[in-house]
């Protein structure tokens, strides 16, 4: 349960925030569903970053991707 301040701001619980990765100064989406309930989506510069993380990708070949699918 949380509570809705007098500035109008809500603070998300940390078990919610480490669940989902939340960091600091992210941008949210807030969509209205109906008069009780609204929707916050979480918006991602590159949602890939997000799948597979920054830094140094290594070249997979296509003969190791066979392998790693077999496993």
């Amino acid at each position: 349960m949380v509570k809705l301040t007098r500035k109008f701001q809500i603070t998300i619980p940390k078990e919610v925030r480490e669940k989902i990765n939340l960091k600091p100064n992210e941008k949210f989406e807030v969509i209205v569903l109906n008069d009780n309930e609204i929707l916050l989506r979480r918006k991602v510069k590159n949602p890939l970053e997000v799948l597979i993380g920054k830094g140094k990708r290594e070249e997979i070949l296509p003969e190791k991707v066979d392998d790693l699918s077999e496993e």
